[in-house]
């Protein structure tokens, strides 16, 4: 089974496996507006990620778009989400020819009620920001997996596995 890492703070404000993912409705790059209740009945792949034209987060972004037809065969809808702007996204995602949507929680309300809106540092110097995650959402509306502070490299693959040995 693909390595699946959840965190071991019982108090750190991540949604636990098992336990139903947070409603939300947010605009995509284009404007429109997708609210996760409506994907009931489907797998639901979100990541979250610090910030557009970044290097990990466009390696993270294109590894998702490389492995798309393999999550739409397995009927499961990608999203990825940052605290960007709804036009940030827009050209982020038409760089990138992204087939999926990116979601804009420009303030950071549904990063907070998923866990990953954390402090952060960086030298010395300490901030409130997106920790990469990515979850895994069941067609119930639960979280079937988690990945904490998500190490890039393979990333999309790994969800792929798991969503393989999950459906």
């Amino acid at each position: 089974m693909a390595k699946i890492k959840t965190s071991r703070k019982p108090n750190s404000g991540l949604i636990g496996v098992g336990k139903s993912a947070p409603v939300f409705t947010l605009p995509d790059q284009n404007g429109d507006s997708h609210s996760l209740k409506d994907y009931r009945d489907n797998w639901v792949i979100l990541y979250f990620y610090p910030k557009d034209n970044t290097s990990g987060c466009t390696d993270e972004s294109c590894q998702f778009r490389d492995e798309f037809p393999r999550f739409k065969r397995a009927k499961a809808v990608v999203w990825g989400m940052s605290p960007d702007s709804v036009a940030s996204h827009e050209k982020f995602a038409t760089k990138l020819n992204l087939p999926f949507d990116l979601l804009s929680d420009d303030q950071s309300k549904v990063c907070t009620k998923y866990g990953v809106w954390q402090e952060k540092s960086m030298y010395g110097h300490k901030y409130m920001g997106v920790v990469r995650t990515t979850y895994l959402i069941d067609p119930n509306g639960k979280v079937a997996a988690r990945w904490d502070k998500v190490k890039v490299k393979g990333h999309a693959q790994d969800v792929l596995t798991a969503l393989k040995e999950l459906d």
